[in-house]
């Protein structure tokens, strides 16, 4: 399977170069400049902190020995479940910020946190897990998903917006299996258009009025943003742009990897794309609250293999999470400024509302006098820098 995987996404890079900048992972500066790394330091001390942090981020993989899938013979997702792990991971990575934030590290000399044994048991591999590949594949039939099949980030983020709000279970805090509202933001509601989509703030505030039934007027937010960015390969004015995105404290890495191989990007280094890689096969593991130290080594990975960022496939999802109000008003303030930046072509735009003919800018992202436009087929009405030019963006 390591062989096929090579074939696939090319040879595995493992080594990390102080001579290549700092690297971003999820939002943290993980600063390795050349100095540091001289005279009598030892380069194991250096780059400490990157590799606790990276080895602590959950990892998904195919799994063989589950139940079979409804009524297929299917007991494993090997060669074609790969995005569906890859995004169990992004979701995975939501949950540990949500509840243990973003300064968590998994330690072999502290009791294990209930809270991160609940979030593995969560994708377990059976129907009674909330996000298992079982329930994934139930709830995305609308979009396509079929045991055996691959799927693309669209169908797959849509999958997610399905699948959460499906009735579960609370937890003994009194949250549903994912305590955040889902905000797919795309530009066309089939997914089929060009152009950079619009995080509209109001849709989001009403995302979140809908997750919370009317009681609060903002909730803890994920927002996954599927797009195209070229045909054959990534155009080169986006790379920048994706770059930018990791050093966004919400950020919640990329879903993307070459054609039919999905990976997990989770940080850049210069023009490294570092991931998690789904494609090891491993056995299915019951995670239960039960022992005293439930065995998550197949949860985490202590390689950091990386590819070239300009490499992957243009067709990718971007995920953030946003705990609050002030960092959801922050993220726009940083997505409308990298929009600033982009020469015209940016990955997306932030408006307030869908009839707003202007793009937000850094200064007007925060309104709690927001209003809900009912009809969801209405357009966006809003001046988009990026033209029509279909060598910019590219169709799916």
């Amino acid at each position: 399977m390591r062989r096929f995987q090579e074939r696939v996404l090319g040879s595995v890079r493992t080594d990390v170069s102080s001579s290549d900048g700092d690297i971003w992972l999820l939002g943290v500066c993980h600063k390795i400049s050349p100095h540091e790394a001289t005279g009598d330091v030892d380069t194991r001390n250096v780059f400490a902190a990157f590799e606790q942090d990276f080895s602590s981020k959950i990892l998904i993989t195919y799994r063989k020995g589950f139940d079979a899938i409804e009524d297929s013979k299917y007991t494993s997702d090997v060669n074609w479940g790969c995005m569906l792990r890859s995004s169990q991971m992004l979701v995975a990575q939501a949950l540990l910020f949500h509840k243990l934030g973003r300064s968590w590290r998994k330690t072999i000399d502290k009791p294990v946190d209930k809270d991160y044994i609940e979030i593995l048991q969560l994708f377990g591999d059976s129907e009674a897990a909330a996000f298992s590949i079982h329930n994934l594949l139930q709830a995305g039939k609308g979009y396509g998903l079929a045991v055996g099949s691959w799927v693309g980030p669209y169908a797959m983020c849509r999958t997610w917006e399905v699948l959460a709000r499906n009735p579960r279970e609370k937890n003994d805090q009194g949250e549903p299996p994912l305590p955040m509202a889902i905000y797919v933001v795309s530009g066309d509601e089939d997914g089929e258009r060009g152009g950079a989509p619009v995080v509209c703030i109001e849709d989001a505030s009403k995302r979140c009025s809908e997750f919370s039934r009317g009681l609060v007027s903002w909730t803890p937010l994920l927002l996954l943003v599927p797009l195209v960015l070229g045909l054959d390969k990534v155009n080169l004015r986006y790379i920048p742009l994706l770059q930018s995105t990791f050093k966004f404290p919400q950020s919640l890495g990329i879903l993307g990897g070459k054609p039919g191989a999905s990976t997990y990007i989770i940080g850049v280094q210069n023009d490294k794309a570092f991931y998690l890689d789904p494609h090891d096969v491993k056995p299915v593991v019951n995670i239960t609250g039960d022992t005293q130290e439930p065995n998550t080594a197949s949860y985490h990975c202590n390689i950091s293999r990386h590819m070239p960022l300009d490499s992957i496939d243009p067709s990718l999802a971007i995920g953030f999470y946003c705990r609050d109000k002030d960092d959801f008003d922050d993220f726009c303030s940083q997505a409308s400024k990298l929009a600033e930046e982009s020469n015209g072509a940016p990955l997306f735009t932030v408006a307030q509302s869908r009839s707003l003919p202007m793009q937000v800018t850094s200064n007007s992202v925060s309104s709690d006098n927001t209003r809900f436009e009912e009809d969801d087929s209405l357009g966006m009405n809003l001046v988009n820098d990026a033209g029509t030019n279909e060598d910019d963006w590219q169709f799916l």
